[in-house]
């Protein structure tokens, strides 16, 4: 496990001058749109026409992403990508400054306007804000990074929404002039920060863009939808969205009528849901040492079910008591639990959508992230707007309770969850392949960042243990092609693993000639393809310990495509389980050293052409030292 620690991008400008200006971005959003309401009451506006304002607002701020995000994802693909976020923040501070004059002259059409107006602002910045990070961080940091940017905006949400409500309740008579002041002095700051930004080029400089919105939009959408995980990556995060929506549509009611508080409890349970949120973002990198671990999204599925489906179970009827403030909460049967699952749902709300982007941005070409991120934008407003909708209709004509809803929630969750990683295995195995390496070692990987970010390579280790492919796969942040031994492939549980992974099972000449035929075949046929194919020259586990000499099918499959070869090294897996040392595994016994130190080691790229087995044998060699 690389001691690296994510914090270390916020010192670094090509990261830390956008984090500001994402966090400030939705500072102001919510300030601003906090602000609405706090003037609706500040005018004593009546409750009816307050109550349309209110309805009117998330509907006119959400219209934009449906009819301009196709063409922002064509916009962020064609420019240079520090300069439209710059163009974009410049764009909100005019934007602000109407909104300004709409406070203080207490012009609610012109706040809708500029509300409008906001919503085509981040409909801009969008895609953008997610496509600048791969090409400002290594493949290694992206996971890091996405959950800097999630525990950013989350917290930056939850205190705009608090500083939003406060304006209009401590500035007394000067209240629509502190909220002028604060959205103003915001998107300047936000535009300042963005100069900072260093230039990165623009991913697809000759795009020709479409502004026909309709056709677009059905361009973009078959553009998200042409690999299948990035489909179920993208399916995934609008679904994040959906639960997102309908658990903050139902927590300012929840407060009062299931805990018994106002509206600082309400800002209490929202903001364990916010914190956890961020701390679920955060432990990503942690938790996935460094690579893009979609393991971690089933993971992040079922623990937000379980934590909804306690939630229920903790308080599924009206409060016991009324007019608590936190403290009052904090001493009633109960409050405990239902703290922790607040807090616990926000979490594993981190581990699932983390990874979701992580995965996007590393799969999609990079000349097309933008463009996908776009659909991205367009599919999640329509998840937000069933959410709304269903929300409306559970509670005013079903009559549904705030805790039915929430079970209604898990049980919804929980079956989309299934179906997901029914649909695309890859992430369930991912699941499996994460827990089992986590379980059974303490993993260290070094040199990672040599293993090139895309095209073809193949990568040549020792061969230790039945878990060594495994291992290798939860440290590589790319997707590799094993080749390995049909009798291995065919272990039960890990058959069901490796096939959803498609590795390649191998035989020996002897053993079986046809067999040894597709192999080679296939193998050519994934390096061709640009994937990464690893292999165990040696041809079996080692009896010894020690590393047998490799044989030459390394060489053939460089005969026929000469691509760049990755040597690498598992180091300390020989005194671990799962080795030809243990024998208590042929006498179906608990294995020994359990949790064993295990150490991944990987070196430069070799180039390919007339490379032999014996130099990579020594090359891997000296990676393992005297670590068996």
């Amino acid at each position: 496990m690389s001691s690296h620690s994510q914090f270390a991008l916020l010192r670094q400008r090509r990261f830390a001058p956008f984090f500001t200006v994402q966090c400030l971005n939705a500072f102001n959003d919510n300030v601003f749109r906090q602000g609405i309401i706090g003037l609706l009451f500040w005018l004593q506006v009546p409750a009816s026409e307050r109550g349309l304002y209110t309805q009117l607002a998330p509907a006119i701020f959400i219209l934009p992403y449906f009819l301009f995000s196709a063409t922002a994802g064509q916009i962020a693909e064609k420019m240079e990508k520090a300069k439209l976020i710059r163009l974009a923040m410049l764009l909100g501070v005019l934007i602000m400054l109407v909104a300004a004059l709409g406070f203080v002259t207490h012009h609610l059409p012109l706040l809708l306007i500029a509300l409008f107006a906001t919503g085509v602002h981040s409909t801009l910045f969008g895609p953008v804000k997610y496509s600048i990070l791969p090409a400002v961080l290594h493949p290694r940091e992206l996971t890091g990074g996405n959950g800097l940017v999630e525990m950013g905006t989350s917290i930056s949400i939850l205190v705009g929404m608090i500083v939003g409500g406060l304006i209009f309740s401590i500035g007394g008579a000067q209240s629509p002039w502190l909220a002028a002041a604060a959205v103003l002095a915001i998107a300047t700051a936000a535009w300042i920060a963005a100069k900072l930004i260093p230039l990165v080029g623009a991913s697809a400089p000759d795009l020709r863009i479409n502004w026909n919105p309709v056709t677009e939009t059905v361009g973009v959408m078959k553009l998200a939808r042409k690999q299948l995980a990035v489909r179920n990556a993208v399916l995934g995060v609008s679904w994040f969205w959906f639960v997102g929506t309908v658990f903050a549509a139902e927590l300012p009611d929840y407060a009062p009528l299931n805990l018994g508080g106002g509206n600082t409890l309400y800002v209490f349970v929202l903001a364990l849901f916010s914190v956890g949120t961020g701390l679920g973002a955060v432990l990503c990198e942690k938790l996935s040492a460094r690579t893009v671990e979609i393991g971690l999204v089933p993971l992040g599925a079922f623990g937000i079910s379980a934590f909804l489906f306690d939630l229920y179970f903790a308080r599924s009827g009206a409060a016991p008591a009324s007019g608590l403030d936190i403290t009052g909460f904090m001493h009633q049967p109960g409050s405990w639990r239902i703290v922790i699952d607040l807090v616990g749902i926000g979490m594993f709300t981190g581990f699932f959508v983390v990874p979701l982007f992580a995965l996007i941005q590393s799969r999609t070409p990079k000349d097309e992230l933008s463009r996908v991120i776009g659909a991205l934008n367009i599919q999640n407003s329509g998840f937000v707007v069933a959410a709304s909708l269903i929300c409306l209709a559970l509670r005013e004509y079903l009559h549904w309770t705030i805790p039915q809803i929430f079970l209604a929630l898990a049980v919804a969750n929980t079956l989309v969850a299934i179906w997901i990683f029914t649909i695309v295995p890859e992430f369930l195995m991912r699941f499996l392949s994460w827990v089992l390496v986590r379980t059974l070692y303490r993993l260290r990987a070094r040199g990672i960042d040599h293993i090139p970010d895309e095209g073809a390579a193949l990568i040549v280790c020792n061969h230790v243990s039945f878990m060594d492919a495994l291992i290798l796969s939860a440290s590589i942040p790319r997707p590799v092609r094993f080749v390995m031994y049909y009798k291995i492939f065919n272990i039960p549980v890990l058959r069901w693993i490796f096939k959803i992974s498609k590795a390649i099972p191998i035989a020996g000449a002897k053993e079986d000639p046809e067999l040894m035929r597709r192999a080679f075949a296939e193998i050519d046929a994934a390096l061709a393809e640009g994937e990464l194919v690893g292999i165990f020259p040696e041809g079996a586990l080692t009896k010894d310990g020690e590393i047998a000499p490799f044989k030459s099918g390394v060489e053939k499959i460089l005969e026929q495509r000469a691509v760049p070869v990755i040597p690498m090294a598992l180091r300390g897996m020989w005194s671990s389980m799962w080795s030809r040392r243990d024998s208590r595994l042929h006498r179906g016994r608990l294995p020994r050293r359990f949790r064993a130190h295990v150490e991944v080691v990987a070196d430069a790229p070799i180039e390919g052409h007339g490379i032999t087995s014996e130099v990579l044998e020594a090359k891997v060699r000296e990676l393992r030292g005297d670590a068996a």
